[in-house]
């Protein structure tokens, strides 16, 4: 990637299976987001980014992984969802949080994060350490393995109404102009010094066409006033004696096969990339 940065740090997240982070902190019907961060790199982007007290904030929040890691961190967190269905999860996972005794608190708001200065509070434009994020991509890279009596299917691998103003149904040119209007409004939210990590991947528009997502987004970052600070490698499979063993699922490996079978160089995804960058 031309405009990108050197990997300068991989981060061990993905340890244990994302069902497994996921378990007893999050209410059930969170798996049925498609593309959920996985919490163990919200827990450690938070850790190392941000100190207790601190505001983070998520402008596409989901179900709300970035809310929740933050307050049982003791940070206090702040999110935006386009979709009802999603930010309702994330009110019910922030209230498991609650309950739990996490020492942090969140808010979570419905709307489209394009327009997010209507949206969030006047009194914290200036006042976020953090912004973690991830923009919606790839129904090929989402979703949950089912299988059934009639064979195996894929499910909860799409947002929801194409209608709704998702940026995950806008096309690439939509969605990098619209990350673009999100970031520059998420600048004015955050203080001097303060810091943005997104979590990307490259993706595939057809078999072999592979999309340099993060070196796009970067390019983004930087055009808003962003300064790279690190690209870091979130691990997406787990290490064991020194070998990588991936978590694909099923339709992930058929994909990759029938692609080297037609001479497409296909690889398995073992990592996520973090941009990190800095307001001046």
């Amino acid at each position: 990637m031309g405009d990108s940065l050197p990997i300068t740090s991989v981060w061990l997240t993905c340890q244990i299976p994302a069902r497994d982070q996921r378990r007893g902190r999050y209410i059930p019907t969170t798996s049925s987001h498609p593309a959920k961060m996985l919490p163990h790199a919200a827990a450690h982007a938070i850790a190392t980014y941000s100190r207790p007290g601190d505001l983070v904030f998520d402008p596409m929040c989901g179900v709300g992984t970035t809310l929740v890691e933050a307050m049982h961190l003791g940070r206090h967190g702040l999110g935006i969802d386009i979709e009802p269905r999603y930010t309702a999860i994330a009110e019910a996972n922030i209230a498991l949080a609650t309950g739990q005794n996490a020492p942090g608190t969140a808010r979570v708001f419905t709307g489209d994060a394009t327009g997010l200065l209507d949206l969030v509070p006047a009194t914290i434009v200036g006042q976020v350490s953090l912004v973690l994020t991830s923009p919606p991509y790839g129904r090929g890279t989402h979703g949950l393995v089912q299988t059934t009596s009639a064979g195996v299917r894929k499910r909860h691998h799409h947002y929801g109404d194409r209608h709704s103003g998702n940026l995950a149904y806008g096309g690439w040119s939509r969605l990098l102009d619209g990350f673009a209007t999100i970031l520059a409004a998420s600048y004015r939210l955050l203080r001097p010094g303060g810091i943005v990590v997104i979590t990307c991947r490259p993706v595939r528009r057809q078999r072999d066409d592979l999309i340099d997502l993060p070196g796009e987004l970067l390019a983004v970052a930087r055009s808003v006033g962003l300064i790279p600070v690190q690209r870091c490698a979130a691990m997406l499979a787990a290490v064991r004696d020194g070998q990588i063993v991936h978590r694909a699922n099923m339709f992930v490996l058929l994909a990759v096969r029938r692609a080297r079978d037609d001479g497409i160089p296909m690889h398995l995804i073992a990592h996520e990339d973090v941009l990190v960058l800095r307001r001046p």
